[in-house]
């Protein structure tokens, strides 16, 4: 008679460690893509004060400063 792990082995699940190294591969990813937003939007309130910068990107003063403002979550 399988076992639970031999079961959910059987079936393609991967054991406690492949799921903890998937895990922190995940929260890995995340922290890496909201460290790039904050640093992306710190650079676009600092070309904020530039209107000519600003133009060259295609972005209003209200515009660069709305999505400055976003928290870095989002």
């Amino acid at each position: 008679m399988p076992t639970m792990m031999t079961h959910a082995a059987l079936r393609g699940f991967g054991l406690h460690q492949n799921n903890w190294e998937a895990a922190l591969a995940r929260h890995w990813r995340a922290w890496r893509l909201r460290w790039a937003r904050h640093s992306q939007r710190r650079a676009l309130r600092d070309l904020a004060e530039d209107s000519h910068l600003l133009a060259d990107i295609g972005v209003t003063h209200q515009q660069a400063m709305e999505e400055a403002d976003k928290p870095f979550w989002r």
